[in-house]
């Protein structure tokens, strides 16, 4: 559960931060008449969102066995390399964000009120679809029939939704780089559970070989239903008995990522954080 609620926070506040900054602009600049194009923009962009996800969840039952492995199991895929796009891309630009969607702001309300709607689309669509796309495969992975993870995932999103709201209140400031940095580690670990999760989603639909092929298995060690087997399958998609192809992938994934991730990149002496760096709302 907890891995789920990581999710829905570190997404949820990427697109909190995003909806902070476009509307605090637009009241800072006296341009309230532009919030509205803007608000439609993001409700389409979530509705969008949520149809995606409900088409993933709702429009793969009817597949036969080995299809919905398939599917389920390529999407999982293509989830975690959006996902490591994403933090690597937050990473590079949570210091200048504002800066940049100003910028897309300015130009769009000297287009009209079309291009203020593709505007606010666009900056909260992208992390819509990303974060439909990999709670599903992320949920998929660690679900097993519960409720569990689609709590955990609600439960980070209206937390976000909180910070997001005192953000733009003014009431909270934290070091964004810092938050990213911490939780996009944290998330690249979820990742390669999830990866592993769809290479042997591939396995059993038969398009990968060597699902007999056990690693190890200490299942009676660590039993799927106790509660550190429940605690490691929810924050790490722990499986006790992974195959051979599941366990070099997932070492192939997360060692060289979380070490180019967590590389410190010094910059020059005298280098100042952007404002952006502490709250959207400065």
């Amino acid at each position: 559960m907890f891995g789920n609620y990581l999710i829905g926070l570190r997404e949820g506040l990427e697109a909190s931060l995003v909806v902070c900054i476009l509307v605090v602009y637009l009241v800072k600049t006296g341009r309230r008449d532009a919030l509205r194009p803007v608000w439609l923009g993001i409700a389409i962009a979530c509705a969008i969102s949520l149809a995606f996800g409900a088409m993933l969840e709702f429009g793969t039952q009817e597949l036969t066995f080995e299809a919905q492995e398939l599917l389920g199991g390529g999407l999982s895929i293509v989830s975690v390399c959006l996902v490591t796009w994403m933090v690597f891309w937050m990473k590079r630009t949570a210091r200048h964000l504002k800066a940049e969607l100003h910028g897309k702001l300015d130009a769009a309300l000297a287009m009209g009120t079309g291009a203020l709607v593709a505007t606010a689309f666009l900056a909260v669509g992208r992390e819509g679809l990303e974060t439909a796309l990999f709670v599903w495969a992320s949920v998929r992975a660690s679900g097993e029939g519960s409720s569990a993870p689609l709590i955990g995932v609600l439960l980070g999103i209206a937390t976000a939704v909180v910070l997001g709201y005192l953000f733009y209140r003014g009431a909270l400031t934290i070091n964004l780089a810092k938050f990213f940095q911490w939780t996009g580690g944290m998330l690249v670990v979820v990742a390669a559970g999830v990866l592993a999760y769809g290479i042997h989603d591939l396995q059993e639909a038969r398009f990968l070989g060597g699902l007999a092929d056990k690693a190890f298995d200490v299942s009676a060690a660590v039993p799927p239903d106790s509660w550190y087997g429940t605690v490691l399958k929810g924050v790490f998609n722990f499986q006790p008995d992974p195959t051979v192809l599941q366990l070099t992938v997932w070492a192939l994934y997360v060692v060289p990522v979380l070490v180019l991730f967590l590389v410190d990149r010094r910059r020059p002496a005298g280098a100042q954080a952007q404002p952006a760096d502490a709250a959207p709302a400065g």
